[in-house]
């Protein structure tokens, strides 16, 4: 990453694949996304969404869950306030939740089963999460192959 603290030129684009502009110039964000465009270039602008390409969420990462929140750059405290809540809602328990899952899913593969059409989303909804947050992870495991078993027979 290379960030540049000066005026805007054409030629800062070169070679760039994706660029966050935050001049706080609309003027000149729509200019950079013109020239960006241009280009070949994505192009995000810094509390300007009507000049992106793209806006960057916010985000909680748990192991390899990611949760993210976006209002596409229309309120920036509102996906902060998001983020925030999905932190508080969902803490290490998730990563957990999720390395069962995998756990199960690898199991069935390897004995040479199809892992879809299982109701995985039965399991999920059968409290699941709420056993591993109270640290109660046979017995979520256990709800888990009942749900998986019920839904294969």
């Amino acid at each position: 990453i290379e960030i540049i603290r000066r005026r805007y030129r054409p030629e800062d684009l070169t070679g760039m694949r994706l660029v966050v502009a935050a001049t706080g110039d609309g003027a000149l964000q729509a200019q950079i996304l013109a020239d960006g465009r241009a280009a070949g270039v994505l192009v995000n602008s810094a509390d300007d969404p009507a000049n992106c390409d793209f806006t960057l969420p916010s985000r909680v990462r748990r192991g390899p869950v990611l949760l993210t929140a976006s209002t596409q750059g229309h309120s920036p405290a509102l996906a902060t306030w998001l983020r925030r809540r999905l932190s508080q809602d969902y803490g290490p328990e998730i990563e957990v939740l999720c390395d069962l899952l995998a756990e199960a899913r690898e199991e069935i593969r390897d004995q040479g089963l199809s892992s879809e059409g299982l109701a995985w989303q039965e399991a999920l909804d059968s409290g699941m999460l709420e056993l591993v947050r109270e640290g109660r992870l046979v017995e979520a495991k256990e709800r888990l192959q009942a749900c998986l078993s019920s839904s294969s027979e």
